[in-house]
C-alpha cells in the first residue's frame, strides 16, 4: 500500500498521522482510515463553526479545503459537536453502527493524542462518548467443500502464483496485506514463514504441505519466468515483475471465485481468512489459543467469533436430548385393559 503524504491537512492533523506512522508503527492502511475520517470530521467541524463561504451546500462537504483549520478550532470542540457529527455521518451519509464506531475511535484516537501526548489541549471531548452498539454477526466462510472446488478451479497463466496465494490464505489464514508483504527471505527452512502483522508484530507461521508444495511449485516457475523489471525480494510477483498490489490480490481471487461458479456471494480475501480459521477449528479440532497464535490476534475475544458452532452441531446438540424419542399422544399405541 502506498504511503500518503497529507499534503492537504493542516500540521495540527499532519503531525499525528506521521506520530503514528513513524512512532507507533500503525500500519498504512490504518493511518489512512484515521486520514479519511479526521478530514471528514474537520471538514464537517468548519460547516458547523460558519468557517466555509456564505451560501455553501452541505451536500458540498467533500470539497472543503481542512487546511486552514487550527489548534483554536479544535479547543472549542465539545462532546455535543461530537455527537452532532456522528448524528450527520449516519443521516446524511448512511454511516451503519460499523462505520461509525470507526469514526469514533479515530476520534478518540486522535483527541487522545492531543491531550495526552502533544498536550496542545486540556479536555478530551471524546473521552465520554461511548462506541455506537454493534449487533455481532458471524463471520461469512466458504464450506470445506466450497474451498476445495476453489482450489480445483484456478486457471490462466499464473496458476502456481494464484494457486500458491489461494492455499495461503485457506491454510494459514493470513491477512491480505500480510500476503502482499511476504519476500522470498521470509521463508524458513524449518517450514515456517515470518509474517508482519497488524502493527508491524512479527510472527512465525507454520506450513503445512500444502503450503510447502505450493510455494515450491510457484517458486519454480518464478525464477523460470522473464520478467520487464523483476523485484528479487518480493514472493508474488505482477506479470512485469513487481510486487503484487493488494488490490491485484482482490481482483485474482475474485476472478477465481467467478471461475469456480461462487461469485456475487460476499466471498473476498478476508473471507478466505475467516474460511481458514472456521476449517482449522472445526475440522481441525484446533484449540483457541493456538488459534489465536496462528492469526495473530492480539486478544483471545477476537479469535472466539470463529469458534461459532455450526448447523450440524446444533441438530446433534437438540437430538441428544433423552426426551428426543418421546411421541404425542396420537402417535402412541392404544393398550387394551
Amino acid at each position: 500500500m502506498e504511503y500518503v503524504s497529507y499534503e492537504d491537512c493542516p500540521d495540527i492533523l499532519r503531525e499525528f498521522l506521521l506520530y503514528m506512522e513513524t512512532i507507533k508503527n500503525t500500519s498504512p492502511r490504518t493511518v489512512s482510515g484515521y486520514y479519511v475520517d479526521l478530514r471528514l470530521f474537520f471538514r464537517y467541524l468548519k460547516f458547523q463553526k460558519g468557517l466555509c463561504p456564505p451560501g455553501f451546500d452541505i451536500d458540498c462537504l467533500d470539497e472543503i479545503s481542512i487546511a486552514d483549520v487550527t489548534l483554536e478550532h479544535l479547543k472549542d470542540v465539545t462532546t455535543m459537536d461530537i455527537y452532532e457529527y456522528l448524528h450527520f455521518v449516519m443521516r446524511e451519509r448512511g454511516n451503519n453502527a460499523n462505520t461509525r464506531a470507526r469514526k469514533v475511535s479515530s476520534l478518540r484516537s486522535y483527541f487522545k493524542y492531543l491531550t495526552t501526548k502533544a498536550h496542545k489541549i486540556e479536555d478530551d471531548p471524546v473521552k465520554d462518548i461511548e462506541v455506537p452498539s454493534i449487533k455481532k454477526t458471524l463471520p461469512k466462510f466458504l464450506t470445506l467443500e466450497e474451498s476445495l472446488k476453489l482450489l480445483r478451479s484456478v486457471e490462466g497463466d499464473f496458476v502456481a502464483r494464484d494457486y500458491c496465494i489461494l492455499t495461503l490464505f485457506l491454510n494459514c489464514g493470513m491477512r491480505l496485506a500480510e500476503l502482499v508483504s511476504i519476500n522470498v527471505s521470509d521463508i524458513r527452512n524449518d517450514n515456517t514463514m515470518r509474517i508482519i502483522g497488524k502493527g508491524n508484530k512479527e510472527r512465525m507461521v507454520y506450513l503445512n504441505q500444502a503450503s510447502q508444495l505450493a510455494i515450491q511449485n510457484y517458486l519454480r516457475e518464478r525464477d523460470k519466468r522473464q520478467y520487464t523489471h523483476k523485484d528479487d525480494k518480493a514472493l508474488f510477483l505482477s506479470r512485469t515483475g513487481s510486487r503484487l498490489t493488494p488490490r491485484r490480490v482482490e481482483q485474482i481471487i475474485s476472478e477465481i471465485l467467478q471461475t469456480a461458479g461462487l461469485d456475487n456471494m460476499g466471498y473476498s480475501p478476508h473471507k478466505l481468512r475467516h474460511t481458514a480459521a472456521t476449517l482449522m477449528y472445526r475440522h481441525g479440532g484446533v484449540d483457541i489459543l493456538a488459534l489465536r497464535e496462528i492469526l495473530g490476534h492480539e486478544h483471545v475475544s477476537t479469535t472466539e467469533i470463529y469458534t461459532h458452532i455450526s448447523d450440524e452441531q446444533l441438530q446433534k446438540a437438540v437430538d441428544s436430548s433423552p426426551l428426543s424419542k418421546e411421541k404425542p399422544p396420537s402417535y402412541r399405541k392404544t393398550v387394551k385393559q
